[in-house]
């Protein structure tokens, strides 16, 4: 047993190595080693992995951000300021019809093109990155933003064309000033056309969801996305397009539309995440997410579930106690459980909070017991934050720019302002304990490496002696692990993080690996073993 951990050793410390010309690791087929005779396995002829690359921090990173809210898709309960007075109707079409027969199609152009570019100031972008430590936010845009008379054609907003023209290039100018201060934007087809939902925030006031039933809205639907790949690839570098926001409950054809546009971007670049909304049934698009995103199907994008929590609609809301509420976060995300942790055999499942705050109902506050609102509002917040930094890849909150800041229990200043909703340790951390944590990391990896090496060589050998096994496959992956876990933490030209896409990112490697079918899990399990190991490393 010794003289296979000594070989174990040296092996490992092969995977080091890396090709000074490519960057990347280097290749370590184990062909010296017998496979399990129940099992054969073929070696790695393609593997791929490289470091993280800067994007790839910005896309995999824990997200914790906002929604930026009413700035392209204008609600009126937001932005009262953008409705003139007489407005019949609290949507962006009602918005903007109620302009153009105020003062005409050029004026409401310029109001509307200085309302963009004047929502989100330098100080604004200032505060998201330095006190609130957004890694990421949310930017709700409605397809009539997309530049191209195509995108409104034969919808509400073709009259509107016009005034929607710099549009995108307003977006694309406020992408690249928050990636000026390593905050990534993932960009939400919040209105589609017809409506994804009932509700105003699909751009009209219709009060139906019509995009479901229409050939034509769903094929420009699908236009759209593939628009926003091509646009990333050739320069915005999104750090995600989700497709829907809010879809409709057991909305008609909703899972093969994705199939749809998931086709569509993955065949401009199949390396963009696509988030989908789980339309209010989360275990149904668990199980949809699995099966997109398995190992041994053809690669696509990406797949990531946006689901919302609210406790401020619902009658079954009203009547419970804001400390029944606060006890009741800790459940949510539980149709996860017995879904993550074994990408080779099921796939993977990852999840964000697209929308949450910080509100409950007046019912609810009346239920207080005494306990002051404001303890009962951090205790709430903070309850949100542990639980979906544990389960899930981001979160954004709801929301933050809107005509009534700071926005209470609904703003994100107010409640990142109160300490109510905590950014990741790590977000806080100065630039000297960060760096103090990775020079122990660094002077701690091979005894780490040495260790999760024994211990796993000694468990199968306990627990089947008899069976033969490719130990160095988890010997490959636990360093690929430590070292991706390293390069997150550390940071590639942008501010680092945990990795919060943890499923995706092993789907990701595991493909890049070239392993496939037998010990494939030998691999996955290393590989999450030097993950762990290096947050333990610096205690997080």
């Amino acid at each position: 047993m010794k003289g296979f951990i000594s070989k174990a050793k040296a092996e490992i410390k092969g995977f080091s190595q890396r090709d000074a010309q490519t960057g990347k690791l280097a290749s370590y087929s184990g062909n010296s080693h017998p496979h399990h005779q129940q099992h054969p396995l073929p070696s790695h002829q393609n593997q791929s992995i490289s470091e993280p690359t800067p994007l790839d921090i910005l896309r995999y990173r824990y997200h914790h951000g906002t929604n930026l809210g009413s700035i392209y898709v204008i609600e009126r309960w937001l932005q009262p300021s953008r409705f003139p007075n007489g407005t019949d109707g609290s949507s962006e079409l009602a918005a903007v019809k109620a302009w153009v027969d105020k003062i005409g199609l050029d004026a409401t152009k310029r109001k509307f093109e200085h309302d963009w570019a004047n929502a989100v100031s330098e100080d604004d972008i200032s505060w998201l990155a330095n006190d609130a430590k957004c890694t990421t936010v949310r930017l709700p845009i409605g397809y009539f933003d997309l530049p191209g008379a195509e995108f409104t054609r034969g919808t509400p907003f073709e009259p509107y064309a016009s005034i929607y023209a710099g549009a995108w290039n307003g977006i694309r100018t406020l992408m690249q000033r928050l990636r000026a201060h390593s905050i990534g934007v993932l960009i939400d087809l919040h209105a589609l056309p017809g409506g994804a939902n009932t509700q105003e925030h699909s751009g009209t006031n219709s009060g139906r969801a019509e995009f479901w039933n229409s050939t034509s809205n769903r094929a420009l639907g699908v236009r759209c996305a593939q628009f926003l790949a091509e646009d990333s690839r050739t320069g915005s570098e999104l750090a995600g397009i989700q497709l829907v926001n809010e879809a409709e409950w057991e909305a008609k054809g909703m899972y093969e539309w994705y199939d749809e546009c998931i086709a569509a971007i993955s065949a401009v670049d199949p390396s963009i995440p696509v988030i989908i909304s789980d339309g209010w049934d989360l275990s149904k698009t668990v199980d949809y997410a699995l099966r997109k995103n398995s190992v041994d199907s053809q690669p696509t994008s990406p797949v990531v579930i946006d689901t919302h929590f609210y406790w401020a609609f619902t009658d079954d809301d009203k009547r419970k106690s804001p400390q029944q509420i606060t006890t009741e976060v800790g459940t949510k995300l539980g149709q996860l459980d017995g879904k993550e942790g074994s990408v080779h055999d099921r796939g993977a499942v990852q999840a964000i909070i697209g929308e949450y705050s910080c509100v409950m109902t007046e019912d609810s506050w009346a239920k207080s017991n005494g306990t002051p609102k404001e303890d009962l509002v951090k205790q709430f917040g903070q309850a949100q934050s542990r639980r979906y930094q544990e389960r899930a890849g981001g979160t954004f909150f709801w929301t933050w720019k809107m005509d009534w800041m700071p926005g209470g229990e609904w703003g994100f200043k107010a409640q990142s302002d109160a300490g109510n909703i905590v950014p990741p340790r790590i977000a806080t951390m100065s630039v000297e304990d960060k760096s103090g944590m990775l020079e122990k990391a660094r002077q701690e990896r091979g005894g780490h490496m040495d260790e999760a090496m024994q211990q796993h060589v000694l468990y199968w050998s306990r627990v089947d002696p008899n069976g033969k096994y490719e130990h160095d496959k988890f010997a490959h992956g636990w360093k690929v692990g430590y070292q991706d876990a390293f390069a997150f933490y550390e940071g590639r030209a942008t501010p680092g993080g945990k990795i919060g896409m943890l499923e995706l990112w092993v789907l990701r490697r595991i493909r890049e690996s070239g392993y496939r079918g037998g010990f494939t899990w030998l691999f996955e399990q290393g590989l999450r073993k030097g993950i762990r190991d290096f947050y333990a490393a610096v205690v997080i």
